[in-house]
């Protein structure tokens, strides 16, 4: 998952990208809403946490701007802000959900849960393909019922393919998914050696993962 985070407040924002990048997903943090704005210029993201409160102006200005280029972006606010009026205005602008400071990171991680499963085509806190269970609230897979233990770029690759599953992802857009830009330089490969441990994880079950010469991957389950 590639989740922009617009917050000024260095401890807070450390706080949140550390809690995400454990889990395996990729976080651009932006402190100035003009950055926020060129990173969404050249970035597509699944979740933008934005606080309202900024030097140089509102999380809502970069809600505004995602809404006008009409993006699937989910949009989670973040304000010190307690007034009913101050969150039905975020919401009414286009936010999906809100979160008063301070808050709880536990809290934090089940809002943005939440929000992606409105992408998918089930609501439940467990997913369910194949002879496979994965839970992303406690990055756990098992497999025909036993325990699999995943690394977290390996978790962070069956959840995009899971999200996605049926469906043939590019490479390209595995590797956007997994990587941000403050990481080292990586390329096409690494999402190979990545498939290629989470095929090893797999094996034995009814899910696979295809290669489609040219095109992509795709994640699919023996009926």
């Amino acid at each position: 998952m590639r989740v922009l985070l617009l917050e000024d407040a260095l401890d807070v924002a450390e706080a949140v990208e550390a809690s995400f990048s454990r889990r395996g997903d990729a976080v651009d943090h932006a402190a100035r809403v003009a950055d926020a704005l060129e990173l969404i210029a050249v970035q597509d993201y699944d979740v933008a946490i934005l606080d309202v409160g900024l030097p140089d102006g509102s999380g809502t200005d970069v809600l505004a701007a995602l809404r006008a280029a009409a993006s699937p972006t989910f949009v989670l606010m973040l304000t010190a802000r307690s007034k009913v009026d101050d969150r039905v205005s975020a919401l009414d602008e286009g936010a999906d959900d809100y979160l008063v400071k301070p808050f709880d990171l536990r809290e934090l991680h089940a809002r943005v849960r939440a929000l992606t499963r409105r992408a998918g085509e089930s609501r439940a806190a467990l997913i369910e393909f194949g002879d496979i269970v994965f839970d992303p609230a406690q990055c756990a897979l098992s497999v025909q019922g036993v325990p699999v233990t995943l690394t977290r770029r390996e978790f962070s690759l069956l959840e995009i393919m899971l999200a996605n599953r049926g469906r043939v992802i590019p490479k390209e857009r595995i590797l956007d998914r997994m990587f941000s830009f403050n990481e080292e330089e990586v390329g096409v490969n690494a999402v190979e050696t990545y498939v290629a441990r989470l095929r090893r994880k797999l094996e034995g079950s009814s899910v696979s993962i295809r290669t489609l010469r040219g095109l992509g991957y795709q994640l699919v389950a023996e009926r």
